[in-house]
């Protein structure tokens, strides 16, 4: 089938196959391996990446389910060579140890932060909650996103809506 989406603002058209996950589709087919491949059974959240402005688990949605929508990625985060606060802010804090979680977290931490953007400790618990994490106790992912709530500014704007 043949699928045109938006992906991090810039228009996409590409052959795939119906059964094609998008995971799969950004990573394979777009070379944006920012979005990491998990669990394959929406368990983890390594994969979350948004579909019109929304964070999906990217390994339960075909690829072409997003024909005709937007499409970011974690590599989408960073603006004009500048790292998005979100992305500066796990650097500065930490919050990473072998980063595999890490696009999927700050992809949901971005959204966290454009709906709420001074969120307390217990919101952005909740807010990566349906995310793992193997090697932290999630302290520094939390002080992170802390950081970049307190260095955000104004709320980021959606690429490509």
């Amino acid at each position: 089938m043949q699928i045109t989406l938006t992906v991090n603002g810039e228009q996409i058209t590409r052959d795939v196959e119906p059964r094609l996950l998008l995971v799969h589709f950004v990573r394979d087919h777009l070379g944006l391996t920012g979005t990491h491949w998990g669990c394959d059974t929406s368990n983890c959240g390594t994969c979350v990446l948004w579909l019109d402005g929304t964070p999906v688990k990217s390994c339960t949605v075909l690829a072409v389910m997003a024909d005709g929508r937007s499409v970011r990625t974690v590599e989408g985060l960073e603006r004009d060579g500048e790292l998005d606060p979100v992305q500066q802010g796990f650097f500065e804090e930490h919050g990473l140890q072998c980063g595999f979680c890490t696009p999927g977290m700050m992809m949901t931490a971005r959204h966290l932060l454009d709906h709420n953007p001074d969120p307390s400790e217990a919101e952005i618990r909740e807010a990566i909650s349906g995310q793992i994490c193997r090697c932290t106790g999630y302290e520094n992912i939390v002080k992170a996103i802390r950081w970049a709530a307190e260095h955000s500014g104004a709320a980021e704007e959606e690429v490509g809506a």
